[in-house]
């Protein structure tokens, strides 16, 4: 009935139990009388559709002749004929047959027509709007023409005012897309049957799960929120303090769920997922990578021309929340390098459906020593490196510029990004400088140091020493205490002999 519906320009179709078809009369329907039992239907034939559907809404009317119960149906979406259990189908009279192939061609053919997210909903008004999202719209207004308009100006606007220019309202109606970016929760059933929902799940030992309802502006941050964020720690080559870093950066996981929300193809009536895995976040959203490859906008090399649903990334930008450059996806990669983690994956391999995957844990520590050592290298390299620690295959040419700068080791398919740091980097000198040596080697010099002499103070097996041990993260501390270490390794052993105290010069001499 939903794809009748779309075929006869219709915006909904009508189910009703409980009138005779022939007389037109009431008749009394038995059909699920237990309130929970017919809600329930929702969900059954929402898991079963694809595009996902169900019913805008089930009216029961109660009369003196009997109960009559009325379903509401969407219309399918123009050029997606909605499926039951893998298979679409029509009416024929009063009954119930497989779609026609011209009817599924009619369907499928159909233009995109008007952008989804420009839609004014006629019964919406100002207070379907969230007072708090209001507000941080209007500051992320001011922060996006700081030099246009001051944040006062902004506030001093009418709310009216504001709504339009920012393109959330047309001619001071509500659109759906000022309901989904600042709509009050209750507010989201304006949208049915677009479900209007974030869902976030927990995968592993512990399952959990959330969904988020509009405003969508405030929603992003409450998802971030609820992810399990811990503090990781890489330790570089030679060094012996740790380089910290967030599991999950904000700004990633923020600018991935923007795009989600922003190219979301609702007409699908499908909601947003992120998928917490132990690992890693998944970030899936309903719809075709609009136009290119994301390789395309991971190096900056495109500018998107068109957009999905264009009033609503017109908003998002006026916003702040999306870039229309497309560099979004680019900032993402290369924030994503600057903490030494492995770059994100888009997956488009199930149709109409895009996901990206954020790491949030290093699978080559070789791939993230060689970031923390040099920054320098182009983000196209660290493409293929990451390629590389994926054991994903990379072209001939790109692989000898790799091996050239001596950044990948190991014969095809076995290449592994190169784990000698300092021929990686031309920094060999400065390596073997630099890198610690064994205790024997330190100790020798101090023996040297008294058989030439005869003794010193502490002071002068400092000076002999401290610039001689790795500066590749140890503090003066930590020297002095090797240097005390060491002394007191050669005292024990009865190499050198103490003829001092601490509260004096100390002196060392061979026994």
């Amino acid at each position: 009935m939903a794809n009748e519906a779309n075929l006869s320009n219709a915006n909904r179709a009508w189910l009703v139990f409980g009138v005779n078809n022939k007389t037109r009369q009431i008749e009394d329907s038995n059909y699920r009388r237990d309130p929970e039992h017919l809600d329930s239907l929702k969900l059954q034939i929402y898991a079963d559709t694809n595009p996902p559907s169900s019913f805008r809404e089930i009216h029961v009317l109660n009369s003196s002749q009997g109960r009559v119960v009325m379903f509401e149906i969407a219309s399918a979406p123009r050029g997606f004929p909605i499926t039951w259990k893998g298979h679409p189908h029509a009416r024929e009279s009063e009954s119930l047959i497989a779609i026609s192939v011209g009817k599924q061609d009619e369907i499928r053919n159909q233009p995109a027509g008007t952008d989804w997210s420009a839609v004014i909903v006629t019964d919406a008004t100002l207070a379907d709007l969230d007072p708090n999202a209001l507000q941080i719209a209007q500051q992320a207004f001011a922060r996006k023409n700081p030099d246009r308009i001051s944040e006062q100006e902004v506030l001093d606007w009418s709310l009216a005012t504001f709504l339009d220019r920012a393109r959330l309202t047309r001619d001071g109606q509500i659109t759906r897309t000022a309901l989904l970016l600042l709509g009050k929760p209750e507010a989201a059933h304006r949208l049915t049957p677009h479900p209007a929902q974030i869902s976030w799940k927990l995968i592993g030992q512990e399952v959990a799960y959330e969904h988020f309802s509009p405003p969508f502006l405030l929603a992003t941050t409450a998802v971030y929120q609820r992810i399990r964020n811990i503090q990781l720690r890489i330790l570089p080559a030679d060094s012996l303090l740790p380089v910290k870093v967030s599991k999950y950066d904000q700004r990633i996981v923020l600018e991935g769920l923007h795009n989600c929300i922003a190219h979301q193809d609702y007409r699908r009536n499908a909601r947003i997922i992120v998928s917490e895995r132990i690992d890693c976040l998944e970030l899936e959203s309903e719809g075709e990578f609009f136009e290119g490859k994301p390789l395309d906008y991971v190096l900056g090399d495109r500018t998107p021309r068109r957009y999905g649903n264009p009033f609503l990334v017109q908003a998002m930008t006026r916003l702040n929340m999306i870039d229309t450059m497309g560099f979004g996806i680019q900032s993402i990669y290369k924030a994503q390098k600057s903490r030494y983690f492995p770059l994100p994956d888009f997956d488009l391999e199930e149709p109409n459906v895009v996901k990206l995957t954020i790491h949030g844990k290093i699978i080559s520590e070789a791939y993230s020593r060689l970031l923390i050592v040099n920054t320098d290298i182009p983000l196209d390299d660290v493409f293929a490196l990451d390629r590389v620690q994926k054991r994903l295959p990379i072209d001939d040419e790109t692989r000898k510029r790799l091996r050239k700068h001596k950044l990948i080791e190991g014969r095809r398919p076995n290449l592994r990004v190169c784990s000698d740091i300092a021929a990686a980097t031309g920094t060999e000198v400065e390596y073997i400088r630099s890198r610690p040596h064994p205790d024997a080697h330190y100790e020798k010099l101090i023996v040297d140091y008294l058989t030439e002499f005869g003794s010193a103070n502490r002071e002068k097996i400092d000076e002999l020493l401290m610039d001689l041990l790795s500066t590749g993260g140890m503090s003066e501390v930590q020297k002095k205490t090797k240097i005390s270490r060491l002394l007191t390794s050669l005292k024990d052993r009865g190499v050198i002999e103490n003829a001092g105290t601490r509260s004096t010069l100390q002196r060392q001499r061979l026994p």
